[in-house]
């Protein structure tokens, strides 16, 4: 199976450039791969670049979940990422992810000094 990057996922959502969204669909249409990295920075480059709201995050994650060509590296750990992320948008996708992560692979608490974070189970507030 092939793997895509960070700007195909990009092309293939936010349809911005008609060519490269068109050249990202055929290349994906045989199955493509989507790692944890390129999906944290998708929604990075998404907030970041196309000021995309929480809602559009969320809806953007949807697709990629449910897109009939892409399998997401572990996607039962991305669905609970983005079952926290709908809860606490303001966590940010990111930070959900690298906890449910954590999680899978038996490694928590995560520590953080993020107070928002540090609410979540399976974290702790590290202090100065």
């Amino acid at each position: 199976m092939l793997a895509v990057d960070t700007n195909v996922l990009v092309r293939l959502l936010a349809r911005d450039d008609v060519r490269q969204a068109q050249a990202a669909d055929l290349f994906i249409a045989k199955g493509a791969w989507v790692s944890h990295l390129v999906l944290a920075e998708v929604t990075r480059v998404l907030d970041a670049v196309y000021a995309r709201t929480p809602a559009q995050l969320i809806a953007a994650i949807d697709v990629l979940l449910a897109h009939e060509s892409l399998v997401l590296q572990d996607a039962d750990t991305v669905a609970v990422a983005l079952a926290h992320f709908r809860k606490k948008p303001a966590l940010g996708f990111s930070d959900c992810l690298v906890l449910e992560i954590a999680r899978k692979a038996g490694h928590t608490p995560l520590g953080t000094f993020d107070k928002a974070l540090a609410k979540l189970p399976g974290t702790t507030k590290v202090t100065a």
